[in-house]
């Protein structure tokens, strides 16, 4: 019997650990998809279930099941994926990959062509001189290719063939006798496809045992799952995306899956590929093995069929598929990645990496005990399906946990598709039911355009979406804007800022780092030194170049020191804010400005000349010798945090 028809069933990792039906867990938009186009498919009522072998017939045309397995082992799974059928013709691919392993191309060529028969898969379609069929993917080539199976005897190549599509499969797969009893008790046809391969000399042997052999191998036991397995194992280079374990050689791999392309869907394969684009296999049983090379394998069991012998289902789910998460093999030239976290170049949080606006003492702090609650994710590369997954997915596991927002570094990014914008969206909108954030950092008008109109028809498609799209210049923007939003939320910490601690408009010099350890008396001698200066919003403060005859102090306001690069553009060094001072390395070092320092708002600034400081050794050295050694703590400090930041950006 099937599994309830009215909610699709649902999975994630082979681990156990699914995606979409532990409590607190994020359910990923990717399964999202799928089981919306089970959903659609599911009402699709046209095509009859095979009964010209009869234990077939006993098949429920309500049957239906749908599964996606990423060529590194996550799982996608809607409706009855766990229902056992035959595997019927999908079996043709792998009996010619160990067949092609047993005696190499050459000798199998001889025997087997690799040219579409444009026939259905039971025709006599064999060469006019040679014998040969014309592929493997029609029942005659697939029989041929039993007789080239090795094996002592017919128990053995049954027990060597079992064992190759098992590892396919990742488990021990077994045969049903009732169906193999009604293939070879009805199989007049078969038969005399195999006589006739016989006195062609493409069999070298009595027909009947490989004639059995071969309705073994169609009567073999799988469900929906195994398929989309054994077809990311094909996508895989012909490892085994969940055990490991190689099934196939990468050479016989390109063969099968080359043939599959051309073949697998008989007198359908020009439109299949015309609209899919995937290799492919399908089976008189309802079942459909699609690879998408590098990337995933897809599954997918209903048994009523269309003229051509293909489930009607499961062309309409792989059509939506393909389309919906843009698969076709010639679709976008630059939208061809390989599945992988190689994606994701590295990740941080904000505890570990910070933005370059400075902090005063009590928000670092707090930004320690926080940070962790966004996290950057660097990306590069191409962003299509088989790569936005994997960002996805990542994503949905650090949901559940401690994690706020999540930033999307795409600085690195050559190229963003649709599909991949789609995915992305629909997370933002799915972060946001959770209260949590998905931001973006990038320079791309391409990729701002194409995130925002996907952004709009994810909301226009859900009632009361209204989340806007964020998006940064950079990371460092990011950051500060993660940090920001963190300690807003931070309620001990909004707290101390009502009480005072680090607030103020205007910083008495007590507060300042520089000035620490004075006593009030030296504090006013200090005060008597310093010149009070006034600033617009955007006025330029100093300048890239010029002598650093003084060092600055943030009485209230906020400046931002930009250092300027070849490119003609600027990157911003450091933000600083009221209580805070800057200058100090260029001060000390007697040398020129490495950057210039604009005013962000109105703001006031002390600063203490050089001269006066000098002054200070013969009048007050103790002041000068305190003020010198605040500015070596301080650059210390600075050293040890960047030390720190790049310690974990190199994990």
């Amino acid at each position: 019997m099937g599994t309830d028809q009215s909610e699709p069933h649902r999975t994630g990792k082979d681990r156990e650990v699914t995606a979409g039906n532990l409590p607190g867990v994020l359910t990923s938009p990717v399964l999202e998809r799928v089981e919306a186009i089970y959903r659609r498919c599911r009402e699709l009522n046209e095509g009859v279930v095979a009964t010209y072998i009869p234990e077939l017939a006993n098949a429920d045309r309500h049957w239906f099941g749908m599964c996606l397995v990423t060529a590194d082992g996550q799982i996608y799974e809607a409706g009855d994926t766990r229902q056992p059928f035959t595997i019927q013709s999908i079996s043709k691919p792998f009996t010619y990959g160990a067949a092609l392993a047993a005696c190499g191309p050459s000798v199998i060529g001889a025997r087997v062509g690799v040219e579409p028969s444009g026939d259905a898969f039971n025709a006599i379609s064999l060469e006019p001189v040679t014998g040969r069929p014309a592929n493997p993917m029609i029942n005659a080539g697939a029989i041929a290719a039993c007789g080239l199976l090795r094996g002592e005897t017919p128990a053995a190549k049954l027990a060597g063939l079992l064992d190759t599509y098992s590892l396919f499969a990742g488990r021990t797969l077994t045969i049903d006798e009732a169906v193999f009893t009604s293939e070879r008790d009805t199989g007049f046809r078969n038969r005399a496809i195999g006589y006739l391969l016989r006195n062609a000399g493409i069999l070298d042997e009595d027909p009947d045992p490989i004639l059995d052999l071969y309705f073994r191998q169609c009567s073999v036991l799988v469900d929906c799952r195994d398929l989309a397995v054994m077809a990311a194992t094909l996508a895989g280079g012909g490892v085994n995306p969940l055990t490991g374990v190689r099934a196939l050689d990468a050479a016989s791999v390109e063969s099968v899956l080359s043939i599959m392309a051309s073949c697998g869907m008989y007198d359908f394969a020009g439109e299949w590929m015309c609209h899919v684009g995937l290799p492919a296999k399908s089976g008189v049983s309802g079942g459909i093995m699609a690879v998408l090379p590098g990337q995933m394998g897809i599954g997918i069991f209903s048994p009523p069929l269309d003229a051509h012998g293909n489930s009607v289902r499961g062309i309409a789910a792989c059509r939506e598929l393909s389309q919906s998460f843009g698969l076709h093999l010639f679709a976008d030239p630059q939208s061809a990645p390989r599945a992988g976290r190689d994606v994701i170049h590295r990740t941080y949080t904000a505890r570990e990496v910070a933005s370059k606006r400075e902090r005063l003492p009590e928000a670092r702090r707090w930004l320690t005990e926080i940070g962790c609650a966004a996290r950057v994710y660097e990306l590069q590369g191409v962003l299509a399906f088989g790569t936005a997954e994997v960002i996805v997915r990542e994503i949905c596991e650090h949901a559940s946990d401690e994690m706020e927002i999540a930033v999307l570094d795409l600085s690195r990014v050559a190229h963003l598709n649709r599909t991949a914008a789609d995915l992305l969206c629909l997370l933002v909108l799915r972060l946001s039911e959770r209260g949590k954030r998905l931001i973006f950092a990038h320079r791309s008008p391409d990729f701002s355009e194409l995130l925002a109109a996907c952004l709009e028809k994810c909301r226009e498609a859900e009632t009361g979406a209204g989340l806007d799209m964020l998006t940064f210049p950079d990371v460092d923007r990011a950051l500060e804007w993660c940090e920001d939003t963190l300690l807003a939320g931070c309620r001990e910490y909004v707290a101390a800022q009502a009480d005072g601690e680090d607030a103020g408009e205007s910083a008495p010099l007590e507060s300042f780092a520089l000035l620490r350890g004075l006593s009030a008396a030296e504090l006013a001698v200090a005060r008597r030194l310093l010149c009070c200066v006034e600033y617009r919003a955007g006025e330029r403060i100093v300048e890239a170049g010029e002598p650093a005859d003084c060092l600055f102090l943030v009485a209230s306001g906020e400046v931002t020191a930009m250092l300027p690069l070849l490119s003609g553009h600027e990157k911003r060094l450091a933000t600083f804010t009221s209580g805070m001072s800057f200058g100090e390395v260029a001060f000390v070092e007697g040398s020129t400005r490495s950057a210039t320092v604009y005013a962000d708002r109105d703001t006031v600034c002390w600063a203490l000349r050089r001269e006066d400081l000098d002054q200070l050794a013969y009048t007050h050295p103790q002041i000068k010798t305190a003020v010198m050694e605040n500015i070596a703590l301080g650059l210390c400090q600075q050293l040890r945090a960047t030390n720190m930041t790049m310690s974990e950006l190199a994990q």
